[in-house]
Order: structure tokens, then sequence, then C-alpha cells
């Protein structure tokens, strides 16, 4: 277990913030190192050729690790959308087959395959809430030869319904189905293997689990579409990029994912900070990280365990995540009046959405848990 890590955060001691699915704080050191990065910009006859493509590519060696893939896979976005919608202009599709979703899943992994369906003929089929709380089993019984694309979380973002991902790559890969993986619920904090999942493009978003500045992100890109078409084009991804004195024209990309790079990707401000934080993540050890916040929203759960709130079952829910979902109206203005008592949760659905991080402590959490027991006592007198 790890010991609460709120002193490299600047959360004042009267804040509970339960709410890193929302946006995760950033540590003190994050901060330190945007500072001197935008300083640098302040002078910029002190930055060389050289400087716009260090930091991205100490950035993408350090991300490789999160994804236990090499440097060569990972490319540098702004945001899951931007990844997603590179991984739908190269994925094959036709008239007919079908691209697999969850209900209720994420926004921006719904949107480019609905216009991908609009514009091929493609069939969304949409997973729908499964009864028994089985992600995996429901996705596992609707991937079939028809489906071309599956694109899916690793943890549910209105649930915390955890996914099998190796289960589901296995038969994906047996019925030639690709693979798109949205990993902003869970990368930095669930642990993840490409080696083992296999997938074809795998996407986060850094500004929540990986604990970095907002419109930062990585992308995992499989070998078999390196030589893919770019969301964009721009001159930073072309071979002769570090040659400032003749960027001739050419059609030559860097070596890898980096033709998948966002353009203006060596931002002084913002890289450095989610180096230094991912390189935090990866000193405190994913696994461990994922057993501590576990053990504060078992306690939760046991807190709660007869307020008529009810959880996804622990064998199917991610350690760090929990939502609670009640048979009753929730209370009005519940969410609004736990922040007036600078108490921090999200509203997701019809489930209160409750994350924790290294920052919380137990205190943190039964104060939560007293509020709420507290508040549906009061609401079903």
């Amino acid at each position: 277990m790890i010991p609460s890590q709120r002193h490299l955060f600047d959360i004042p001691e009267n804040v509970t913030y339960l709410n890193c699915a929302y946006m995760s704080p950033l540590m003190r050191q994050v901060i330190d190192a945007g500072l001197k990065g935008l300083e640098r910009k302040a002078r910029p006859w002190n930055i060389s050729a050289d400087d716009f493509f260090r930091g991205s590519e100490e950035l993408r060696t350090v991300a490789a690790k999160l994804f236990h893939a090499r440097a060569d896979d990972i490319a540098i976005i702004p945001s899951a959308s931007y990844g997603l919608q590179t991984a739908a202009l190269n994925l094959p599709i036709g008239k007919g087959q079908k691209i697999l979703v969850l209900e209720e899943q994420f926004p921006s992994n719904i949107y480019p395959w609905r216009r991908l369906s609009a514009e091929t003929g493609a069939e969304i089929v949409t997973v729908p809430w499964p009864g028994d709380h089985n992600w995996t089993a429901a996705v596992l019984e609707r991937l079939k030869d028809d489906v071309a694309i599956a694109a899916l979380p690793n943890v549910h973002w209105t649930s915390g319904g955890r996914l099998d991902l190796e289960k589901i790559s296995a038969v994906c890969r047996r019925a030639g189905t690709a693979l798109v993986l949205d990993l902003t619920q869970s990368l930095g904090v669930y642990p993840f293997d490409a080696q083992q999942v296999q997938p074809d493009f795998a996407v986060a978003a850094a500004y929540k689990w990986l604990l970095g500045p907002y419109s930062t992100g990585v992308m995992y890109v499989a070998p078999r579409w390196h030589q893919g078409r770019p969301l964009e084009e721009n001159w930073i991804q072309r071979s002769n990029a570090r040659n400032f004195s003749n960027l001739y024209y050419t059609d030559q990309y860097q070596e890898g994912a980096r033709r998948f790079d966002m353009g203006e990707h060596a931002n002084f401000g913002l890289l450095p900070g989610l180096r230094v934080a991912l390189e935090q993540l990866l000193e405190w050890g994913i696994g461990n990280i994922s057993a501590t916040i576990g053990t504060l929203t078992e306690r939760i759960v046991r807190q709660l365990d007869d307020s008529g709130l009810t959880a996804w079952p622990d064998e199917l829910r991610a350690a760090h995540y929990l939502c609670l979902r009640s048979k009753d109206p929730l209370p009005d203005g519940l969410v609004d009046a736990l922040a007036a008592e600078r108490v921090y949760i999200s509203l997701r659905g019809t489930s209160l959405r409750i994350t924790p991080h290294l920052y919380n402590s137990e205190q943190d959490v039964d104060r939560l848990a007293r509020i709420l027991r507290e508040s549906f006592a009061a609401t079903h007198r």
C-alpha cells in the first residue's frame, strides 16, 4: 500500500476531492516542470532545433512503459477524440459490416464511429447494459464475424465495470475484428499490456488518471498500422524535420507512430509536466496504485452497505472506480450539496461516481460515506 501522497498536491485541508475521473489535480512537480517550460519559451533565442524533438522523445519513451510497448509505437495527441478519429480514418470497413460499442459509452468513442457508419454504410451495434453486470460476457456474445471494429473502453465510465480485454482481444483476432480502445479511465491506474491485448489503436487523454495537463494525451499504434494515414499533415512529422535550414517538401514520415503526432506537439509548457507525471506513476507502480485506491473504494462500499446505494460487483469492477446507483431517486441537488461542503464527486447518468487517488485518505472517504448515509436517511424517512 502507498501512503497518502497529498503533500505532493496543492489540495487545501478542508477539501475532499474524490473526482479524478473528471479531472485530476496536478502535482506540484508537474506545475514546476510546466513553468520551467514556459520560461524557456520566454527566451526563444535559447531554444535549439533539437529542443523541438528531445522533450517529445523523452515523453514517448516514458509513455511506452505504461503501454508495455516500444517508443516507436507511441504518438503524442491532444485528446482521446483525436486518436479515435485517427483510428476511424485508417481501419477498413464495408457496407453492412458492424462497429461494436457499449451502451452509455463515452461520446468521444461514439461520434467517430457514427461518422464512419454514415460514410460507409456500416452498422453500429450497441451492447446493452448487462443485467448480470458482466460487460465482458455481453461483448463476447455479440462479437461475430461481421463485426469489423470493436471500439471499447477498459473501464466503463458510468458503471465502473471492467472489461477483460485479453479475452475480448483473443476473440477479435480470431474473427478478424479490429480492436480500438479508449483507456482514458484506466491507463496509469490499472495495468495494461499491449503485448497481451494486441489492440490496433489505444488512446488515453492525460488529464485524468495520468495526472497530466489538459490538452495532452498519448496513443498506441500497432506496428501493422505504422504506414497509415495521419489525421493531419504537418512539417514536424516528416523525415527531414530536424533540418531546419532545409525543410524541403517530402512525402516521407518519421519512423513508427510519429507520423500520427499532432502538429506542434513539441509543447514546451505541457510536455515536460506530463513526462514528470508519468514518471511518478511508474515510480509508484501501476499495480500498487490500483491496489491502494481499491482499499478506499472498498471502504466506501462497506460503509454504505445498508444505505440503499449499490455498486458494481467487486469482481467485475475496476478497483479505482466506484459508481453507486439507487433504486429510489437520488436526493435533489445531492452533488451540489456535497460541493457546498467541499466534498467533490460526479453525477454521471444515474450514477454517483466516486474516484479517489493517492492524494486521498481514509478520513476523506469516511467523510463522504457519512454525508451520503445521512442524505439518504433523511430522504427516505
